[in-house]
């Protein structure tokens, strides 16, 4: 049945990844209407062949109107007729009652499979639209929100839009086919019990707009505290083993507990708020009925309404009630999906703080690359600057390491070389060019970031390192595991380089994660490399293929190491000190190591005291 409500898809399935809460969101003073107005500009294939869909409502509901009709001629022309009983016009108005059944039948079922097909079809594109526009904010935009919250927006949210265009906008086309219908027929039949029943209805119009606005706000909430779930949930999954070995479980279980009780309790708020309404309909339903009764009841004694017609009436008038009914439950869903909407638009509205310099990209000359950082500082957000007036020139083909205590700066500063941010103040330029004016293309195809901690995609060892190349061939393989000294690892895997790694790269050690990036670094054949050098303590046999495959990815190109262990440093050609954000120190290892009471000379005096 058309009225049938699905099944709530208010909580999406569980997924890795991230969401957006807070300024991106549009303002809660834009309407729901206009919500769903510039929802509708951003997802124009809703509206494909939406005439045909409405002449199908048309249809479906004129055929309803046509059974109370088929009720009075079979009352008044054939069972009470002044001749007698009249057998053609009982068969005429059954057979005209069962036409126009199949004519509604036919229509709705046309309708409804057109607006399934067109909706899904159309929210796709809008999903797809949303996951690329996540995808080209840079690292820090993510960062500032929830990642459970941006996919809640992009999995729930378009869910709950799916929900509403489907039943409430089908209900919402024949409901209003069908109540302008039955007003027009029940006018004809008696306009004076025609005014009754609108009459009955006017304090349920009147209150309308203002039950519109808080359940608005009501469902807004909802959306809210259904991405925060999310996103607790999320981390708590994926943190799973820390929650272990920290038996964090009841501190873990107390906070997801207490998200999804919020949910669930703003839930039932929302729901309250729309049972009231419903009940307020219910009410007006059964008192319009009621009046109908009555005063029909008095026209028919005075000969002014006819038993065929007031029976008629009465069905129509049932037509017209449950649409109105009906309709405190759609905009119960349309406030839900109003709320999801606004969210999802919320998400393509952040503006990417680094973007693609488009046709005024310039390209990278060919060979290696050398870095000139002229004045740069750099701010998080509204926070105080994190770095501070960075001036180095760093020559092509040099090997760099950046040390420096937590919080110095350093990851900061790799993060602006690698334009996953740009500079509050100054500039930054390889090979001569500006980073902001070279496309992200061209910028990645040269310049690679190897992260701290390696992510690997659950899939296989060979198609996590053929990402930097996705037309690799097993001869290209063979020579990156060859270069790098890792055939004899490969080699042990349980399938090679088909072993599954797992959510995450579980199925392997730290390092083994780490030897897989360091081969997708090598594949990808970078000018520029930036290191984030693994913290993580290994066996060993792996630290000593880490630290060969590392050194021959090195070879031949510009590398900026983000030193960890310090002997990074003692082979590099030059080390950068930073301390509080600022550049402090620069030169070879042999000079900084013998400044007296310098910063580089403490760090390296305390990692040689430990690495003993």
């Amino acid at each position: 049945s058309a009225r049938r409500r699905p099944r709530r898809r208010d909580t999406p399935a569980r997924h890795g990844g991230v969401i957006v809460t807070g300024p991106a969101a549009a303002p809660a003073a834009v309407s729901a209407l206009q919500v769903v107005r510039r929802g509708l500009a951003v997802t124009p294939g809703v509206k494909a062949g939406l005439a045909v869909t409405a002449l199908l409502a048309v249809f479906a509901g004129a055929g309803r109107i046509v059974v109370p009709l088929s009720v009075q001629l079979f009352i008044d022309h054939g069972v009470t007729a002044s001749s007698g009983l009249n057998l053609s016009a009982i068969v005429w108005s059954c057979a005209l009652a069962v036409a126009a059944l199949g004519l509604t039948a036919l229509s709705a079922y046309g309708m409804n499979v057109r607006l399934v097909k067109v909706t899904e079809t159309a929210l796709a594109t809008l999903r797809t639209k949303a996951f690329e526009h996540v995808h080209r904010l840079s690292m820090l935009d993510q960062q500032e929100h929830r990642r459970g919250a941006l996919v809640s927006r992009i999995t729930g949210d378009v869910d709950q839009i799916s929900q509403f265009l489907q039943w409430g906008g089908l209900l919402l086309l024949t409901s209003v086919c069908q109540v302008v219908l039955a007003t027009v027929v029940m006018a004809f039949y008696s306009w004076q019990l025609t005014l009754l029943v609108l009459a009955c209805f006017v304090p349920l119009i009147v209150l309308a707009p203002r039950a519109q606005r808080r359940l608005s706000a009501a469902y807004r909430t909802v959306r809210e505290r259904a991405g925060g779930t999310l996103s607790a949930i999320s981390e708590s999954v994926t943190g799973a083993t820390v929650v272990r070995a920290y038996g964090a479980a009841l501190r873990t279980r107390r906070r997801v507990h207490s998200r999804v009780r919020g949910y669930a309790d703003q839930q039932v708020r929302a729901q309250r708020l729309s049972v009231l309404i419903f009940s307020g309909a219910e009410v007006t339903a059964g008192v319009a009925m009621a009046g109908v009764i009555v005063f029909g009841f008095i026209l028919g004694v005075a000969g002014r309404l006819t038993l065929g017609e007031l029976t008629g009436f009465l069905f129509l008038i049932t037509l017209f009630i449950a649409p109105v009914q009906l309709a405190t439950e759609i905009l119960n869903e349309a406030q839900n999906a109003a709320a999801g909407w606004r969210r999802v638009l919320g998400v393509l509205d952040m503006t990417p703080s680094v973007t693609d310099p488009g046709g005024a990209m310039q390209r990278l000359p060919a060979g290696e690359l050398g870095f000139e950082v002229r004045g740069v500082g750099f701010s998080y957000l509204d926070g105080p600057p994190v770095l501070h007036d960075v001036n180095v020139v760093l020559a092509p083909g040099a090997q760099i390491a950046i040390v420096g205590e937590t919080g110095s700066g350093k990851t900061t500063f790799a993060k602006l070389v690698t334009r996953l941010a740009d500079p509050t103040l100054g500039e930054i330029r390889v090979g001569g060019v500006d980073l902001r004016e070279i496309s992200f293309a061209e910028l990645r195809s040269r310049v690679a970031m190897v992260p701290q901690d390696a992510f690997l995609f659950n899939t296989t060892v060979r198609q996590n390192v053929t990402l930097a190349k996705l037309d690799a061939t097993d001869a290209d393989l063979e020579r990156v595991f060859a270069d790098l000294g890792l055939t004899d690892w490969a080699g042990r895997l349980p399938q090679g380089l088909d072993t599954q790694v797992g959510e995450r790269g579980d199925a392997l050690s730290a390092g083994e994660r780490q030897l897989v990036a360091i081969a997708r670094a090598y594949l990808a054949d970078p000018s520029v490399l930036v290191l984030d050098e693994a913290t993580s303590a290994v066996d060993p046999a792996t630290d000593v293929r880490l630290q060969r495959a590392m050194d021959r990815l090195c070879r031949g190109r510009t590398t900026l190491t983000i030193a960890h262990r310090l002997f990074t440093a003692e082979s590099a050609d030059e080390v950068l000190v930073f301390d509080a954000g600022r550049l402090v120190q620069r030169g070879a290892h042999d000079r900084l190591v013998n400044e007296p009471a310098s910063i580089y000379q403490r760090l390296h005096a305390s990692w040689a005291a430990h690495a003993r």
